[in-house]
């Protein structure tokens, strides 16, 4: 049985798709920009300020639905240059404590509104 997760402290899903979805103890959340959800306008113009912005909408949706920082167990992070893959990362290793998840990071041409940055992650209880 699947759960719709839904929060008012990460942006509003910018098309036809939810901000998570629960499956039993996992949590699927899609891609977070660094968008603030009180103004609906980027944070940051740089990538590390999206790069913490987007951190603030995954543990918001985290909150949400009942889990934490330590339950991601898989990060995807999309990168429309990457060549700010070194100042995503030190955001990045800093908001994990102990053993850090799996993760992917890719380049793409181009992400929504333009953003720097989009990171998607799954959650195990």
């Amino acid at each position: 049985m699947k759960k719709i997760i839904a929060t008012n402290n990460a942006p509003a899903a910018l098309g036809p798709y939810s901000q998570a979805v629960q499956a039993g103890n996992t949590l699927f959340a899609s891609g977070q920009l660094g968008i603030d959800p009180v103004t609906g306008e980027f944070a940051a113009t740089d990538v590390k300020g999206q790069t913490m912005q987007v951190f603030k909408n995954i543990q918001a949706i985290l909150t949400e639905a009942g889990y934490s920082m330590e339950n991601i167990v898989k990060t995807t992070v999309f990168l429309a240059d990457m060549a700010d893959f070194t100042a995503m990362n030190e955001v990045y290793a800093t908001q994990f404590k102990g053993a850090f998840p799996a993760r992917s990071t890719i380049a793409v041409k181009t992400l929504p509104k333009n953003g720097l940055v989009e990171i998607e992650i799954i959650a195990v209880k």
